[in-house]
């Protein structure tokens, strides 16, 4: 068994990409679009994934963007996907700064969370070990969910 892809649907393909494109850095890797089932599919993957991806199709992350408009509704029974990052710190600050909310910010240098424009969890982990605990983060509160 080998493990491919996670599906999310996305409302607003755009604002989905420049979410994991341009602010999580995550890389398109494959696009498909379906006239006659009036969807596309975006494959992405991780910048380390890339290679592998390209080869293999997998692992990726799968946007399914319906064309007809749809309201989409989750439970937190999904849970959440994880990518780590080389200095979380750095990372949450350029989200942050980018209009994304750290919904759980990174007290303890080692990980965050924060939501996708459809919801969807991503936690965010620091490679290797912590970093040191650091402000403005370590006194930072939580908010909403995550």
């Amino acid at each position: 068994m080998r493990y491919l892809h996670t599906m999310v649907r996305v409302k607003d393909l755009d604002a989905s990409l420049h979410f994991y494109t341009t602010l999580l850095g995550l890389k398109e890797i494959r696009r498909t679009d379906n006239e006659k089932g009036r969807f596309t599919l975006v494959f992405l993957a991780a910048s380390e994934d890339v290679d592998q991806a390209s080869e293999t199709q997998a692992p990726c992350l799968e946007l399914t963007y319906n064309w007809d408009t749809e309201d989409y509704t989750g439970g937190r029974n999904f849970g959440h996907l994880a990518y780590e990052v080389d200095n979380i710190y750095d990372y949450c600050e350029h989200l942050q700064k980018n209009g994304v909310t750290i919904n759980r910010p990174p007290r303890e240098g080692r990980m965050a969370f924060v939501r996708s424009p459809d919801g969807i969890s991503f936690e965010i982990l620091q490679k290797g070990g912590n970093l040191p605990v650091a402000e403005p983060w370590a006194s930072a509160p939580n908010i909403g969910s995550w």
